[in-house]
């Protein structure tokens, strides 16, 4: 059987407002979180220059795609 339930986490411990869940003391349950936390860290900014090697077709990829995409429809 799956039921579902709303409720606030409230330190270690998930509260359930407006419903009598009593007849289901002992059983085994599954918790899923609907919001994730709020950060508390600023994440730095990742560089993607540093994951990629510099390549001639690199420098005209604009060009290059432009070419591909102007005779794709007939």
């Amino acid at each position: 059987m799956l039921a579902a339930v709303r409720g606030m986490v409230r330190g270690n411990t998930v509260v359930i407002e407006d419903e009598d869940i009593r007849e289901y003391d002992g059983t085994e349950v599954v918790v899923t979180l609907l919001e994730t936390p709020k950060s508390k860290k600023e994440k730095k900014p990742l560089d993607l220059e540093g994951f990629a090697m510099p390549s001639e077709r690199g420098k005209h990829v604009d060009e290059y795609m432009k070419e591909m995409r102007e005779n794709d429809r007939l």
